[in-house]
């Protein structure tokens, strides 16, 4: 599960839309699910291909960042936040004359695709012939008596028959229209959506979220991706809400491109320039490249220290819980996690790290389309000057690694070489910051509302508790499905396409599509009774680490490790732990965000 650290970046008091990941390799080289020796629960598989609306499939989509190398450029003397988050670099602090004029300018233009034709599936649909009524067919004729006396009479009678009057004309004429098949019922134009649901508008976030949860069931009853646009700018998108459009657009790479970008607002050319392209913004074979670099780092043995590393700061974790007693399980249990273990797992020393963890924060503090105007008015380049700080620390790391490795993964990372080809500082400053703010972001979010879910659903407690190894993993997949820590990414159109295969939904070449995985998970076709939070859901096909294909969740194996290791110890514990009222939660269209979460045991 993971994000973008461009984190300042995505969502704002105008953001529209955003969208999970660290990246999953899918080349002949070991990914982290693969080769790991985990107690954790067995990946469930990953399906095959949707080949149709109602295919079923399961996976989500955690998306990994990387720096471009080739970039040289500076950025330009100034640039205001685009959708009121995004922030210029400190060496780059903008002129207060020239902000606004920054803050318009767009990303470049995307990169022409390859046409090519993706044929899908055709849905043959047979529509069965009408029978004949033969005897209202014969009724519609005017019987002679003694015919009309033969017909009444079942096999064998011996009775005579009543005399059968000859048929009226009415009598003939309804008749006749009762014979006649009944023509199959003209399509109904779908109703007009509420004005209140409209995705790309930030006040749709802010509902309730039983309001938002029915706005998407009326979505996905709808015959196809309905069209959302923004007034402000005239660009829209088409909301894929059902779990085989999900699954088709994520495993469909040449028709549906990442490198245009896919979050919204797109990060403008100079920052893509200063920071490099990130991982979940590139397509092939740039994509792939850089996938198999990072591939080859996560060796068997470094995944052996890895989950040893998860039970040691798990245990660590509930020791502190019991001698201090803190109330906050977000920032005491949640968050510190996933940072402990990466921080571990990169070789990153003690000393930094906190001042690291207070940069994560900073880099994505504004995500959410509710923020309060102190935060508003804050100093430009505060987000983005906290993501150059945070890579300028790990490419120093890496620079010593490079000198003298040790058995860490930035010395796995800036040593392996892969057909001539390595990370360069650069690109490990921004692996890394994805890393930490996707991977710490999204963890946190799942673990957090793994508790409260516990908490209200007492009988689910009760249940998992009765068989903690044996119905834990099941757990922890249900509540990312329920969950869903990332709300969506985009995608852009290389080609015509109809969804689903031929005859289905023409979506034109440069147009956008909106995955919303949260959606994807409550579709009725593919999960009975999709609201209900139940640990036994078999199979659950969740989409909470992408959609499958080259963008699937890097971390996905990980952060089931960090849940079921946590939660074991946890309440094995303090079988009592249980969280104190309702979460407080961040108004976002990208991420289930939990700010605080109070909790006691």
């Amino acid at each position: 599960m993971c994000t973008t650290p461009y984190g300042a970046y995505r969502d704002d008091a105008v953001q529209k839309q955003g969208g999970p990941a660290l990246e999953t390799p899918t080349d002949t080289s070991a990914p982290i699910a693969d080769n790991a020796k985990s107690a954790a629960p067995t990946e469930p598989t990953v399906p095959q291909q949707a080949t149709g609306r109602k295919q079923a499939t399961a996976v989500v989509e955690v998306e990994a960042e990387e720096l471009d190398e080739q970039a040289e450029a500076a950025a330009p003397a100034g640039a205001v936040e685009q959708a009121g988050a995004v922030e210029p670099a400190e060496a780059v602090e903008p002129d207060e004359a020239e902000e606004s004029a920054k803050a318009e300018e767009a990303a470049g233009p995307a990169e022409a695709a390859e046409s090519a034709d993706v044929a899908g599936p055709a849905e043959a649909a047979e529509r069965a012939e009408a029978e004949e009524p033969t005897e209202a067919a014969e009724a519609a004729g005017a019987a002679e008596p003694a015919e009309a006396a033969e017909q009444a009479d079942p096999p064998g009678s011996t009775e005579p028959a009543d005399e059968a009057d000859p048929a009226t004309p009415a009598e003939t004429a309804e008749s006749a229209e009762a014979a006649t098949p009944a023509e199959p019922a003209k399509p109904t134009e779908p109703a007009a959506l509420p004005a209140s649901v409209d995705l790309a508008d930030p006040g749709f976030w802010q509902l309730p979220a039983p309001d938002r949860a029915a706005a998407f069931a009326e979505l996905r009853r709808r015959p196809g991706p309905v069209y959302f646009g923004d007034r402000a700018t005239g660009r829209g998108f088409h909301a894929l809400v059902r779990h085989a459009d999900v699954v088709e657009a994520s495993r469909t790479p040449a028709v549906f491109l990442s490198g245009p970008g896919v979050t919204t607002p797109v990060p403008a050319r100079w920052v893509r320039l200063l920071f490099g392209d990130s991982m979940v913004n590139l397509d092939d074979p740039r994509h792939a490249q850089l996938r198999r670099i990072v591939s080859r780092a996560f060796t068997p043995r470094l995944l052996d220290r890895v989950e040893e590393d998860v039970r040691r700061i798990s245990t660590e974790l509930v020791d502190r819980i019991e001698r201090e007693r803190p109330d906050d399980f977000v920032t005491a249990v949640a968050a510190e996690l996933p940072f402990q273990v990466i921080c571990t797992m990169m070789g990153i020393p003690e000393r930094p790290r906190r001042t690291i963890l207070d940069l994560v924060n900073r880099t994505s503090e504004d995500i959410g389309v509710a923020r309060p105007l102190r935060r508003r008015l804050r100093v430009p380049g505060r987000g983005l000057r906290a993501l150059a700080r945070m890579q300028g620390i790990v490419a120093g790391i890496g620079r010593r690694r490079r000198r003298r490795p040790e058995e860490d993964l930035i010395s796995a990372l800036v040593t392996a070489d892969v057909d001539g080809r390595r990370l360069t500082g650069r690109e490990l400053g921004a692996f890394f910051s994805l890393l930490l703010v996707a991977g710490v972001e999204t963890t946190r979010n799942a673990l957090a509302h793994g508790l409260h879910l516990l908490t209200v659903h007492p009988e689910q407690r009760a249940l998992l508790l009765e068989d903690l190894d044996g119905r834990l993993g099941g757990a922890v997949d249900e509540m990312v499905r329920h969950a869903t820590p990332i709300i969506q990414f985009n995608r852009t159109l290389a080609v015509d396409h109809e969804l689903g295969g031929s005859g289905g939904p023409l979506l034109r070449a440069g147009e956008k599509v909106a995955l919303f995985y949260g959606s994807a998970n409550r579709d009725e076709e593919v999960f009975p009774d999709p609201d209900v939070f139940d640990i036994t859901r078999t199979p659950n096909a969740h989409l909470g680490f992408g959609g499958g294909g080259p963008h699937y969740c890097l971390g996905a194996h990980l952060a089931r490790q960090e849940m079921t290791t946590l939660f074991r110890e946890l309440f094995t514990r303090l079988p009592e732990a249980r969280s104190v009222g309702e979460p407080q939660l961040v108004p976002s269209s990208f991420d289930h965000r939990v700010r605080s979460l109070r909790f006691t045991f």
